[in-house]
């Protein structure tokens, strides 16, 4: 015998009301504010493929040679991990030292900064690839590096033990101030030569792309 089920008006509209709740998708999942360290590096990027003019602007008598020198520094290669920021010195006789590159990487757990020299025949100085990465979140205008143990062996070796304690720092403007600028930065504490090196770029006024730095 055939059987015929009704259902009141409440029901009806309870069991459509389920049935739509379980076909409607749920709201998209909120995307987490970018840290400091990826607007930072966010803002290096953008630079990416422009050159700045820059000068000395500590005053230690171990950079007397540098003082008022021409400098570029190049936001030369970026992709999503790693920015290489070559930086140029203007000798006193004209001729240009090419000799260095900033490296900039993310890391897992920040990001990196390491240094390359190189010889005018293209050859790695002895001192080259050294260091640090950070060890705090930072701010979307300056991230520290304090040398990392890498670094503080090949000091040692190279008998440079004063420089095991380095602590260096990159800055970078937000987008469009009036006054925006780059720099780069090297402490070491009074008890190790009371170090202090610092070079500012003037973000405002981009130049020229310079000669690749040696050996690339």
């Amino acid at each position: 015998m055939k059987q015929t089920f009704k259902f009141g008006g409440a029901a009806c509209a309870a069991v459509l009301t389920i049935t739509l709740s379980a076909c409607e998708p749920g709201d998209p999942p909120v995307a987490p504010d970018p840290s400091p360290q990826d607007v930072y590096f966010e803002r290096l990027s953008l630079l990416c493929d422009k050159a700045y003019p820059g000068q000395l602007v500590s005053d230690q008598e171990a950079d007397a040679d540098m003082m008022g020198q021409p400098m570029i520094m190049h936001v030369a290669t970026c992709d999503q991990t790693e920015i290489q920021i070559p930086f140029h010195i203007s000798n006193a006789d004209g001729s240009w030292n090419r000799s260095r590159t900033w490296i900039i990487t993310r890391t897992e757990d920040g990001l990196r900064l390491k240094h390359r020299h190189r010889h005018e025949d293209g050859s790695l100085d002895a001192v080259s690839n050294y260091g640090g990465d950070t060890s705090a979140e930072g701010t979307a205008e300056r991230q520290e590096f304090p040398v990392d143990e890498e670094s503080i062996t090949l000091f040692k070796v190279e008998g440079l033990d004063q420089s095991v304690t380095n602590t260096w720092a990159v800055e970078i403007s937000p987008p469009g101030q009036q006054d925006a600028r780059f720099a780069y930065e090297l402490r070491r504490p009074e008890t190790f030569g009371g170090r202090f090196f610092r070079v500012e770029f003037d973000l405002s006024k981009p130049v020229e792309a310079p000669p690749p730095p040696w050996g690339d």
